[in-house]
């Protein structure tokens, strides 16, 4: 017996074709079903529906809010994932298991808990009320609902890269005298980009597409809170479905094009981190 009878799958030809088959079936046959529904539109009507005021600010919107949750979580949950992984301190597992919260809640429950929470007469809403800072039903209310639903990718990609960086590494780098800003940048950074990189990638991805706890929080204002997602959702209830395939295909496209961006842009920040 060779070894490739005995590996565990049948082979590379089955195998590739279970996995091709099945993408085809989750990803790229409802794709293509999107593509020759805004064809139904026409260049003219597809364009207007696109490019219309209202549709460009929810496409604004949606965007940099996203990178702007995903921007914060890349700090905060480096140093959550940091804390995680290298101290010990009692209600350890209890932090650890809350991390995992945003994922097991469902996402209109979080957004009228934090609704609640940041309204002008709610707990924090009545703090930030006379330094004039308003949240809820605003842009800085979608940024709070997508940092709190994108935290645990980022801690979850980063801290098994953490776990696997030994401490010793940082140690040997102060012994040769190098200060904590260069052990974090030369020695901690090279290895935590790549996974930091992936976590902030996802993050954002769900920040484009999260509805649920946004809905409630954003106030959905046409060309001021209303995301892109909730557009869609009103053209749908309009029963304009080719303008709401138009929409989502178009903000497809564009976010797929910047997730591409920002993996490029890691790898390339990674090899020149890892150059010096």
């Amino acid at each position: 017996m060779t070894a490739a009878d005995r590996r565990v799958l049948p082979g590379f030809k089955p195998a590739i074709s279970l996995t091709v088959g099945y993408v085809s079936l989750l990803i790229l046959i409802p794709l293509a079903t999107l593509v020759l529904k805004s064809a139904s539109l026409g260049p003219a009507a597809f364009w207007a529906a696109v490019s219309s005021p209202r549709a460009l600010a929810a496409y604004r919107l949606s965007i940099e809010t996203a990178l702007a949750a995903g921007a914060i979580n890349a700090v905060f949950g480096v140093i959550v994932a940091w804390v995680l992984v290298r101290y010990d301190f009692p209600g350890k597992r209890i932090v650890d298991a809350l991390v995992d919260l945003p994922f097991a809640l469902p996402t209109a429950v979080a957004g009228i808990a934090l609704t609640s929470l940041y309204a002008e007469n709610g707990w924090i809403g009545k703090q930030l009320a006379p330094l004039g800072i308003k949240v809820a039903y605003t842009p800085l209310g979608i940024v709070v609902a997508l940092t709190f639903i994108g935290l645990p990718f980022v801690v979850r990609t980063v801290q098994p890269v953490l776990q696997d960086l030994e401490p010793e590494i940082e140690d040997a780098a102060a012994v040769l005298g190098a200060g904590r800003t260069a052990t974090l940048l030369r020695v901690v950074l090279p290895g935590v980009l790549p996974a930091l990189a992936t976590g902030f990638a996802l993050a954002f991805a769900r920040g484009l597409g999260e509805y649920g706890s946004v809905v409630f929080i954003a106030g959905n204002m046409p060309m001021v809170s209303e995301i892109t997602p909730l557009l869609i959702m009103i053209k749908l209830e309009q029963y304009d479905y080719a303008g709401a395939t138009a929409i989502a295909l178009v903000f497809l496209v564009v976010s797929f094009a910047m997730l591409l961006a920002v993996n490029a842009l890691a790898r390339r920040g990674a090899a020149r981190l890892r150059a010096r």
